[in-house]
């Protein structure tokens, strides 16, 4: 169904130097690219991510990298012969992020190796492509290799084992089943975070309460208050908040500055501050506090947060402490919110069986003599005898090769309708079989299943970029350094203009406020959440989308060029008319006819063949069959002579045709049919009439992609009455017939040149070039593989009407983009100047920093938010799909 795409090179330049004995060097070429993706850990901001996006752009060998803040993944293209995986996860975690493989382990029998050593294998399995370490136990016989999902599988690894020498008893993958290496570590951190909020959160609050009493708590009014707050705070700053400290470091370390960089220059200067009046009071004795505040939006909080219950100068612990449970609570609702954006890959993993019943010593394609046994689907190689029972879940791809049942595919394609299923039929993993028991041999497992390789498709356009997201990543590019430099500008300004006695205290309110309420996280997660949400609910409907660029393009697409066979039509003849002249029955004609056709091999006489068979009409034995080139064929059945063909046929045997036969003959021409002339016993007995019919869904999918306003050509190598009749069939008025293959793209190209915006769909492989070369090309699931691999958008199905599902969603998918970017843009272009201060000489309003944390917290919840509403998205007069 999907071709596998990890390996990009020519015939005949794939090279692995290190199976080759030369000392040739490797001959690079242009195209010999491989890609990876890498589950990065320990990203709060989308400045992480564009620090290790050019960190991985400036390794040697790499020739792209695009890391998403919001999947937490890296998706890296390299040259292998220059570079490897290892060499790439080097380069996050020397950037100081982590990278988490998944990890499986496999006991070993090593009777038939033996060996004191373990070195071999590990050195072996080190090698592979993927695997990043390998450890061999030789006292437990237990291999346990960390690998990077997507790169390689289990399957693959477990067969380099045996290759090496070793049985294989058994293979575990750790970690909750169905659960992938970057769930564990998402998991891992909400704990966490949990963890550290729940500390913050209950020291944080007594501190709050001394601050916010003024003094006028007798019980909280004492000499030594201060050191209770600084007791407090401590283990808040130093355990709860050394995520934000350490990510600042890190960013220092690399000469940069992100989210965690304002965090912490904001909250320790206020914790620094507030520790060195509380331990050396005289020197920042000022001769009073003001108690200056005011108020914003009627909180009632107040503005200056200083507090001096004591006799002493003011301090800030609150400030510190509050605004970092506030940040950790902001960023344990954003990891939750993010974690359901990816809910649509998570339930197409979850589909795969764990086990599958494999047939083992048995006949081949058989179950006779055979023992059937249940095993981990990891342990399934190509070749087995995999027996499926009714309700149970197919376990990988393969095809039939005993019993007969119909098997529900809605999961893969969104179908609704169960799929007969026979000998020789492919099955697919995952899909459900209903009634009756299959066997069938595995020809796909692991990575090259058509589940996974939809789970691949679906994570790397989830992980690309749309180019609309390049304002964003300018904008985070240097959104720290002016935030910072807002900061010291506000700071300055606040001391010089303040009065003597409470110009610190105003000066460092506001330099704090200004530092916290910066967020380029909601800039940074405006575009991947909702291309994340999109595609994934793209998957749901049978619509895979292959990136963000092709999903911003579908919704500008002006012109929709529909190839007509396999597209418009079932692209197969069908029988479709039978007429009869004089005393033949339709039957009996039908039947003598089918039964000379059966000789043939032409397409059409194989569709009469196979509309005969399904009317129940029983064949009989031919004689004398002869095709004539260009006429038709000649043969006896039953003793009767029977011809069918064209008029000069009939012509030429003395048949006399009709002027009323002719006549229904040009009617089903014009109706794009391929009419043929009858005759049994050298009388002219009637007309049958063959056409490529068009799809049930067709004439609804047309009139849909015009109300969204789209031209819709249809476009065709056919003769122009055939394609003019196709298209009054279903409402399309822009033909372009007798297009030969090498022209399609030239008439793409025509329809650019003019302005149009244009998306083609297709299905064959004189498909493909058109499909490349459209703005949006759009693929028919059960056509070719070439044509799959030149488009930009697949349809898992061959419904019509899943073109309108995929530009309805473009739609959705970029409204609910430029939603979260314009709040992205106006919270941090309304936030700043107010946190600066700037309504205090007309309001006497300051921001208080404890609300610009809150604010700043929501903000990014805010956006992952509006993006989970494309959850509900609905193509209005379309089947949805289930998973």
């Amino acid at each position: 169904m999907i071709v596998e795409t990890e390996h990009h090179t020519h015939p005949g330049a794939a090279h692995d130097p290190a199976n080759d004995g030369s000392n040739h060097p490797p001959q690079h070429t242009p195209d010999a690219v491989e890609q990876c993706e890498l589950p990065v850990t320990g990203m709060t901001c989308a400045a992480c991510a564009r620090r290790i996006e050019k960190q991985l752009a400036r390794t040697e060998g790499v020739t792209g990298a695009n890391v998403n803040f919001a999947t937490n993944t890296a998706s890296v293209s390299y040259d292998p012969q220059t570079t490897d995986v290892k060499r790439l996860v080097q380069t996050v975690t020397d950037s100081g992020y982590g990278v988490a493989p998944e990890v499986a382990t496999f006991a070993v029998d090593d009777s038939a190796r033996p060996g004191g050593s373990s070195a071999p294998l590990e050195d072996y399995l080190s090698g592979k492509r993927g695997i990043l370490t390998a450890r061999f136990d030789l006292a437990e016989s237990e291999v346990r290799v960390e690998y990077l999902p997507g790169t390689t599988d289990v399957s693959t690894i477990r067969q380099a084992i045996a290759d090496f020498g070793y049985r294989v008893r058994a293979s575990v993958e750790d970690g909750v089943e169905g659960e992938d290496s970057l769930e564990r570590a998402h998991r891992e951190e909400s704990r966490d975070l949990t963890r550290r909020f729940a500390v913050a959160a209950v020291l944080s609050l007594p501190v709050l309460v001394i601050a916010m009493s003024h003094g006028t708590i007798p019980a909280l009014n004492f000499s030594g208050v201060n050191y209770l707050q600084l007791a407090l705070t401590v283990p808040v700053v130093l355990y709860s908040g050394a995520q934000f400290y350490a990510g600042a470091w890190a960013a220092l370390r690399h000469r940069a500055a992100d989210m965690n960089t304002l965090i912490a220059v904001g909250t320790g200067a206020a914790f620094l501050y507030s520790v060195a009046a509380t331990l050396l009071p005289a020197v920042f004795a000022t001769g009073g506090h003001s108690g200056m505040s005011g108020s914003m939006g009627g909180s009632g909080m107040s503005a200056v947060v200083g507090n001096a219950v004591s006799a002493g100068p003011p301090v800030y612990f609150e400030a510190a402490s509050v605004i970092i449970a506030l940040l950790l609570l902001g960023r344990l609702l954003e990891a939750r919110a993010k974690g359901q954006t990816g809910e649509a890959i998570r339930r197409l993993i979850g589909l795969q069986p764990k086990t599958a019943r494999v047939v083992r010593g048995s006949c081949s394609g058989s179950a006779i003599g055979g023992e059937e046994v249940d095993i981990p689907l990891s342990e399934v190689a190509v070749g087995d005898i995999v027996r499926v029972r009714p309700g149970e879940k197919v376990a990988v791809d393969g095809v039939v090769t005993e019993g007969a049942s119909v098997v529900d595919e809605s999961m893969l394609t969104g179908e609704s309708i169960p799929i007969e299923k026979k000998v020789g039929d492919p099955v697919f993993g995952a899909t459900v079989n209903k009634n009756g028991s299959l066997l069938f041999r595995a020809t796909k497992i692991g990575k090259d299943t058509a589940l996974a390789q939809i789970v691949r498709l679906v994570k790397e356009a989830q992980g690309s970029k749309a180019p609309i997201a390049r304002l964003a990543d300018t904008i985070s590019g240097i959104f720290t350094p002016i935030v910072l430099c807002i900061a010291i500008a506000t700071f300055v300004l606040w001391y010089v203009l303040s009065p003597v006695d409470v110009r610190f205290t105003m000066a460092l309110t506001n330099f704090v406020a200004v530092l916290i309420i910066a967020c380029p996280c909601a800039l940074g997660l405006a575009t991947p959440t909702a291309i994340l949400v999109g595609t994934g609910k793209g998957a749901e409907n049978g619509v895979l989308v292959k990136g963000g660029a092709a999903l911003e393009r579908a919704q500008a697409l002006t012109t929709i060029v529909l190839d007509k066979t396999g597209t418009v039509t079932q692209g197969k003849p069908s029988l479709t008319d039978i007429v009869t002249f004089g005393s033949t029955s339709e039957m009996g004609m039908l039947r003598l006819v089918a039964s000379a056709e059966r000789a043939s091999e032409h397409p059409l006489a194989e569709a009469i063949v196979r509309g005969t068979q399904e009317r129940g009409i029983t064949l009989t034995a031919v004689s004398d069959f002869a095709a004539l080139s260009g006429l038709g064929i000649r043969a006896t059945v039953d003793a009767v002579p029977v011809l069918l063909g064209n008029a000069r046929l009939m012509e030429e045997h003395g048949v006399a045709v009709s002027e009323a036969a002719q006549e229904a003959a040009q009617r089903l021409a014009d109706e794009g049919k391929t009419p043929m002339f009858a005759a049994t016993g050298g009388t002219f007995a009637g007309i049958i009439a063959v056409a490529d019919t068009i799809k049930p869904e067709a004439k609804e999918a047309v009139a849909a992609l015009k109300a969204q306003g789209l031209n819709v050509v249809l476009l065709t190598g056919d003769n122009q009455r055939t394609a003019e009749a196709v298209a009054r069939q279903v409402g399309i008025e822009t033909v372009l017939a007798g297009v030969l293959p090498d022209g399609k793209s030239a008439e793409i190209a025509r329809l650019q040149s003019v302005g149009q915006v244009v998306g083609m769909v297709g299905d064959g492989i004189n498909d493909a070039p058109a499909l490349a070369r459209a703005d949006v090309g759009i693929a028919i699931g059960t056509g070719t593989d070439v044509a799959i691999e030149a488009s930009d958008i697949t349809l898992l199905r061959g419904d019509l009407r899943g073109v309108v599902t995929a530009i309805a969603l473009s739609k959705a998918t970029l409204r609910t983009v430029k939603q979260n970017l314009f709040w992205a843009f106006i919270y941090n272009a309304v936030g700043i100047p107010v946190a600066a201060g700037l309504l205090y000489p007309f309001t006497g309003w300051l921001l208080s920093p404890i609300l610009a944390s809150l604010a700043m917290s929501l903000s990014s919840v805010s956006v992952v938010t509006n993006s989970l509403r494309l959850r509900g998205f609905r193509a209005t007069g379309l089947k949805q799909g289930e998973i």
